[in-house]
C-alpha cells in the first residue's frame, strides 16, 4: 500500500511538473488577415530580426510552394516578407532548418506569427522562433500542414504569455 501510494505521488508530481509553463496552442486559419505592405519612411529606424523555421520530417520532401511571413506586436507594429522560399535553394526541405536575417519596422515583444503557402507541394513546418534587437525570442510550434491559399499561424496578443513560448 505504500509503495503504490508513493507510485501514485510521484506519478502526479511528475505529471504537474511536466506541464507547467508550457500552453498547447494550435494554429489557426485567420481569414481576415492583410500583412501591412507600407514601406518605411526613409528616416524611420529599421530593425533587424532573425527568423529560423524548421521543416518537419514528416513534411514532403520538398516543396516548390511560395512561402510568405508576417509577424508583429500588439502596438500594430509588423514585419511582412512577401516570398521566403527560394526553390533554387533547395529552402524548406524535409528536417531541415532554414536561417533568414530579415530588416523591418522595430517592434516590441512579438504576440503574433502568420505562414501563407500559396502552391500544390505542400509543406509542414515544425516551427518558427524569431528573435531581435531588444525583443524576447519567441518559438511559434506548428507542427501541421499549412493550407494553401489562407493566412495560418498564431495571435497570442493580449493572452499576457510571460514565457516567451508560444
Amino acid at each position: 500500500m505504500v509503495k503504490l501510494s508513493l507510485f501514485l505521488l510521484i506519478f502526479a508530481t511528475a505529471t504537474v511538473f511536466s506541464h507547467a509553463g508550457s500552453s498547447i496552442i494550435s494554429p489557426t486559419e485567420i481569414k481576415s488577415f492583410e500583412p501591412k505592405t507600407v514601406q518605411l519612411p526613409v528616416a524611420a529606424k529599421s530593425c533587424s530580426f532573425t527568423v529560423i523555421i524548421k521543416t518537419s520530417c514528416s513534411s514532403k520532401s520538398y516543396t516548390r510552394d511560395k512561402i510568405s511571413l508576417a509577424f508583429g506586436d500588439a502596438y500594430g507594429n509588423e514585419v511582412y516578407v512577401k516570398r521566403l522560399d527560394d526553390p533554387y535553394s533547395r529552402t524548406f526541405e524535409r528536417c531541415s532548418t532554414d536561417t533568414f536575417q530579415i530588416s523591418g519596422p522595430c517592434t516590441y515583444d512579438i504576440c503574433y506569427q502568420y505562414l501563407l503557402r500559396s502552391g500544390s507541394d505542400g509543406w509542414k513546418p515544425e516551427s518558427v522562433k524569431i528573435y531581435g534587437q531588444n525583443i524576447r525570442t519567441v518559438t511559434f510550434f506548428y507542427n501541421t500542414f499549412i493550407p494553401d491559399g489562407v493566412w495560418f499561424g498564431f495571435n497570442q496578443c493580449g493572452r499576457g504569455s510571460g514565457s516567451g513560448v508560444v
